[in-house]
């Protein structure tokens, strides 16, 4: 039954998740009551014929409900989630360095998500890999260069749109001078508002300019913008990214349970809080679905903003204003085209293979002599990832007969060393300058073996003294697949280059 007045209002803004493959009774008839739409995460997929169906049954209860989806390629995954990506991510797309491959890729994948009846794809990362020390962007940005990423950014936005899905910049102003994680803490960014304008600005210039439809807040601190997240800061959205940026759209926030605004604004009660917080200061759609998946904390928010509106601290006109912004998410924009209009797209393994090989980089990498033995070290993923299969051995077992796979933890080798003595090893990691343990177990095995080949998927750090490296800056299955061929001798001549797109760690 649809709602009417300011309750209707409030649920239009909303941008729930929720658990299962099937919309549960609570979501539907949110949404034909006026929810403004969900979130979909890799709790709700199982493959694409179920997304569409899925879609299909909330798109039953109102036609311009907003589906959106945490969607990046490479190592943040949700149609993926239980195979791997198979297009490579923004980092190897900026080590690729071809931005007719990046809008191919965009173009890819928006029409997939098109297909499985998607109308907004929270990507790209506007972000920049500007610290070895960042634990949560790394290969989820397009590089260090804010030019050239941008670059990428405006190509990636344009072809995700052209297939009729609404992208989504973010996380504005810039998540990648940060050394914390805001999914637990809440980061202040070592900038001042000149030095954003300058660097982490560049990139959400080129997405406004490119036409995206909206741009993620980060929730992050800048000191001289006040103590406030931007998340919950007028100045950053309507000073900065509406006046100095000009950006029109709608402004999507980072999922409000975060510990950065939840916690940081008051535990219990921190989620309204942030909802009109973040209302107050100019936020459109409001994603409260990462870890809050249930009817009950919508309807307490829901029933928050209500009483803030009667209490004359939140305005009806910003209400309305956000809730037709966000409505706007719903729709594919007038002369937008769909995954059957004709969008020149190949087939989307040979697209995510041709990125991943021009993205490889190499170092004085030998040929293997013997049967090798290929080491996956497992590290906790990110909470952006999640756990997402990853490793090398499948690939190098099918390529390179012979060899012996192995998966270990840090702190649980098991035979490793053992199987390593006088053998040839391929060392796979993913991030192993953030990981002291894994430097570790990695200095053990320069001891025990008669070689060592390491393959890093993360972000690229220092020489780790090994005889040859690869850096793939990703893992999707595409890279490591790119990687062994290459490790196999089965790799096309002149298929990798040698670029370090995050400037971090020249070797």
């Amino acid at each position: 039954m649809a709602r009417s007045g300011l309750h209707a209002l409030a649920e239009a803004v909303l941008l729930p998740g929720f658990a299962g493959t099937s919309a549960p009774d609570w979501v539907r008839e949110r949404i034909a009551g006026g929810l403004g739409g969900v979130v979909l995460f890799g709790r709700n997929i199982v493959d694409d014929a179920q997304v569409a169906a899925l879609t299909a049954q909330l798109r039953g209860e109102r036609d311009d409900v907003v589906i959106g989806i945490d969607e990046e390629g490479g190592d943040v995954t949700r149609l993926d989630a239980a195979t791997g990506s198979t297009l490579p991510g923004p980092l190897a797309l900026g080590a690729a360095g071809d931005l007719g491959l990046t809008a191919e890729v965009g173009t890819a994948l928006g029409a997939r998500l098109a297909a499985c009846g998607v109308t907004l794809d929270l990507a790209p990362c506007a972000d920049l890999t500007l610290t070895l020390d960042d634990p949560i962007i790394g290969v989820r940005a397009f590089g260090a260069d804010p030019y050239a990423a941008a670059a990428h950014v405006a190509a990636y936005v344009r072809g995700m749109q052209s297939a009729g899905v609404a992208a989504c910049a973010k996380h504005f102003p810039g998540h990648g001078a940060s050394t914390s994680d805001s999914h637990f803490t809440l980061p202040v960014l070592p900038r001042t508002p000149q030095e954003l304008d300058a660097v982490e600005l560049v990139p959400f210039r080129a997405a406004i300019a490119a036409g995206v439809r909206s741009v993620m807040t980060g929730h992050l601190v800048v000191p001289q913008w006040g103590s406030e997240p931007a998340t919950v800061n007028p100045t950053a959205i309507l000073d900065v990214l509406r006046g100095q940026l000009g950006f029109t759209g709608a402004v999507v926030t980072d999922a409000l349970e975060m510990g950065a605004v939840a916690g940081h604004l008051g535990n219990a009660a921190g989620l309204a809080d942030a909802a009109v917080r973040s209302l107050r200061a100019g936020a459109d759609a409001l994603c409260i679905g990462g870890e809050i998946a249930d009817a009950d904390a919508v309807a307490a928010i829901v029933e928050r903003i209500v009483a803030e509106v009667h209490a004359g601290t939140l305005t009806e006109e910003r209400l309305a204003q956000a809730a037709e912004r966000t409505r706007s998410l719903g729709v594919p924009p007038s002369g937008g085209v769909t995954a059957g209009d004709g969008v020149p797209r190949r087939d989307d393994a040979a697209l995510g293979m041709a990125v991943a090989r021009k993205a490889l980089r190499t170092s004085h990498l030998p040929a293997l002599s013997a049967e090798p033995l290929v080491v996956d070290v497992e590290v906790e993923p990110t909470i952006a990832a999640g756990p997402v299969p990853w490793g090398l051995g499948p690939h190098l077992v099918e390529l390179l007969p012979g060899t012996r796979a192995l998966r270990v933890t840090a702190a649980e080798p098991g035979e490793l060393f053992e199987l390593a003595h006088g053998r040839e090893v391929v060392v796979t990691t993913r991030d192993a300058h953030r990981h002291p343990a894994v430097l570790a177990l990695v200095a053990e095995l320069l001891k025990s073996a008669t070689a060592v080949v390491h393959v890093e998927t993360g972000t690229s750090g220092p020489d780790l003294g090994t005889l040859g490296r690869i850096d793939t800056f990703g893992g999707s299955r595409s890279s490591l697949r790119a990687a062994a061929e290459v490790i196999s001798g089965s790799a096309v001549s002149g298929q990798t280059r040698h670029t370090n797109p995050t400037g971090l760690a020249d070797r």
